[in-house]
């Protein structure tokens, strides 16, 4: 009796799961670069209600950060400045720029500015900012040149894969505790960066958590 099929035919199964494979990966791989935080939060710049640059205020003018985010060295969370906070300048500075209406807004009505989160740590990790700071971690580890930009946007992935490796090595990013807030600080007298750091962590006894329970408790 003659075949009803011809021999080729014989291949199909093989080629349907190789093609499938093929698919399988291509998706797979589109998935972890395409939807990692790398590519979806780096470089998220969200319109704000204000235009706050921070170069002018923090390059130029020669505002703390701490005037603004008056509790990252004391809480866990760094705050964002209220309308009281910008209105100690702006009632005699730039007082009827329209760029400032929704703080004037603000400031009338005694409703808080609707500024648009870019930062955002989820809810089942834990990052504790006064800690960070208090121990030699700049802002610029985490935010970048913050005071080089006239619209913020994040800097880095802040994955869990990122902030382990800062945890392993924490001597890459350990400043002076008095240049925590120098955004521009860059080590001198001919020591470099690894050299600074590593004497810090010596010196302070620096050890942070590489366990699940140090930042999912």
């Amino acid at each position: 009796m003659a075949n009803i099929f011809p021999r080729s035919s014989n291949y199909i199964a093989l080629k349907v799961i190789f093609c499938l494979l093929v698919l399988g990966g291509a998706a797979s791989a589109a998935y972890f670069y395409y939807l990692t935080p790398d590519y979806m939060r780096v470089g998220y710049q969200p319109v704000q209600p204000v235009p706050f640059p921070h170069d002018v205020h923090v390059t130029q003018l020669g505002m703390d950060c701490r005037y603004c985010h008056s509790y990252v060295q004391v809480s866990e969370h760094s705050n964002i400045p209220t309308t009281q906070t910008c209105m100690n300048c702006h009632t005699q500075v730039q007082r009827n720029n329209p760029k400032l209406l929704a703080v004037r807004q603000s400031w009338e009505s005694g409703r808080p500015i609707n500024w648009v989160r870019i930062h955002q740590v989820p809810d089942f990790a834990y990052f504790n900012h006064a800690v960070h700071v208090d121990r030699g971690i700049s802002c610029v580890s985490c935010h970048g040149k913050i005071n080089h930009m006239d619209v913020v946007y994040q800097d880095q992935s802040q994955t869990m894969g990122w902030c382990l490796n800062c945890h392993r090595h924490p001597e890459n990013n350990l400043r002076p505790v008095n240049q925590v807030f120098n955004l521009d600080w860059k080590p001198d007298n001919g020591e470099s960066q690894q050299q600074i750091g590593s004497a810090l962590k010596q010196q302070w006894n620096i050890n942070p958590p590489q366990n699940c329970a140090g930042c999912h408790r």
